[in-house]
């Protein structure tokens, strides 16, 4: 997990933030967001926590601009989330990951690269470290239709990605993962934070908040509960705590004695167990170690090289772009030996004298013939009219 300095300006600002949902008739019906005041740090990882109903899907949809707020106001880079430019920098993964089943996992981040017109160059190098990272490089074929809820969501997680954002948005993340893939996208999340994302996360699985979360804000019928760091949100005071190694019974009375000396109790005496996760992730990592094969996600990379804090925002293809264009043509290819070319023969004088003396013919314009007059005497033709006005005899 990331600290940053308090002194950047927040990625994230809301600012009394407040969105009513109202019927038909204008009446207000839902209060959704009830005044939240929240900031989000550079290179922080947030947590936005609260049971269902409590507002966390709408303030995330006013952030990524798709929801006007009521009242208050909602700032991502100091700017109004609806800014194009503010888009730009932002990955969203949303909870459902609604992809196009017909495409492969390269053609899905190819598609995406080209919603933020990356060249082709760069979509394939991004799409090749994304896929690496996510574990489906042996499944990048096969068309997501095919995906497990787990592969889905580690191709979601990479098309949020694709544009390189720095602020990066997902609601809950680990969704449909199994325990291999949870502890991969935490390590990814960490990993992203350490190279200077900021990661705003939504979701219900508190205890993946706990591992990777530097704050939290924790949401109730729309109003902010509780907010600041993990750590100290979840201390207790009342207690102490100490660890120390094998003791014999002889020892642990010995510390029974001194503790209610100095007026205090022995509440309990036990060993440590492990966390089940961690139990999982050494059976798993032992199996993937002896290179059993399987046909589904692999083992994430760590993270794309190209994700890095030290480019923002486009900087870095357009510095590529630069050196491209400083780059002589031929370099890079193989050199081909050419022969000389025999030079033209000199234009002969008395011929482009004889050209340039001659002027443009001059042409008369044709005027068009005038339309055929008609004399005041001339009359129509009355047998034709007859002809067509005759009716045939008969019954």
């Amino acid at each position: 997990m990331s600290q940053s300095p308090s002194t950047a300006p927040p990625v994230v600002q809301c600012l009394s933030l407040t969105k009513v949902f109202q019927d038909f008739w204008g009446r207000d019906k839902v209060l959704a967001v009830d005044h939240l005041d929240m900031e989000i740090q550079p290179g922080e990882v947030f947590g936005l926590l609260g049971p269902n109903g409590s507002g966390k899907s709408t303030t995330i949809k006013m952030l990524l601009g798709l929801l006007y707020p009521t009242t208050g106001a909602a700032r991502v880079f100091g700017r109004p989330p609806t800014d194009t430019a503010v888009k730009s920098r932002i990955g969203f993964m949303p909870e459902e990951s609604y992809l196009y089943r017909f495409l492969n996992a390269y053609e899905t981040l190819d598609y995406y690269g080209r919603l933020f017109k990356l060249d082709r160059h760069e979509r394939r190098r991004r799409t090749e470290q994304l896929i690496e990272m996510v574990g489906l490089r042996r499944a990048g074929r096969r068309t997501v239709g095919t995906y497990s809820k787990g592969m889905a969501r580690r191709i979601g997680l990479a098309q949020a990605l694709i544009n390189d954002p720095d602020l990066l948005i997902l609601d809950e993340p680990t969704t449909g993962l199994d325990p291999v893939g949870t502890s991969q996208i935490k390590d990814v999340i960490k990993a992203l934070a350490e190279h200077g994302k900021t990661v705003l996360l939504c979701s219900h699985l508190l205890a993946d908040v706990e591992d990777v979360c530097d704050r939290v804000c924790i949401m109730y019928g729309g109003k902010r509960r509780a907010l600041g760091p993990v750590n100290e949100l979840l201390e207790r005071r009342e207690v102490t705590q100490i660890v120390a190694r094998q003791l014999d019974e002889k020892t642990i009375a010995q510390v029974r004695s001194v503790v209610t000396a100095a007026g205090s109790e022995v509440v309990a005496v036990e060993h440590p167990t492990d966390r089940l996760e961690a139990f999982f992730l050494r059976v798993v990592g032992q199996a993937q170690r002896d290179q059993l094969q399987t046909s589904g996600a692999e083992v994430s990379t760590g993270v794309a090289g190209f994700l890095s804090a030290e480019k923002k925002g486009g900087a870095a293809l357009v510095d590529s772009l630069i050196q491209a264009g400083r780059a002589t043509p031929t370099e890079g290819m193989p050199h081909v030996a050419t022969e000389p070319v025999e030079a033209l023969p000199a234009p002969r004088a008395d011929v482009l004298a004889d050209l340039t003396s001659k002027g443009k013919p001059q042409t008369t314009p044709v005027e068009p013939a005038p339309p055929p007059s008609h004399s005041a005497d001339s009359k129509p033709d009355r047998s034709v009219l007859d002809r067509l006005t005759k009716r045939k005899d008969g019954p």
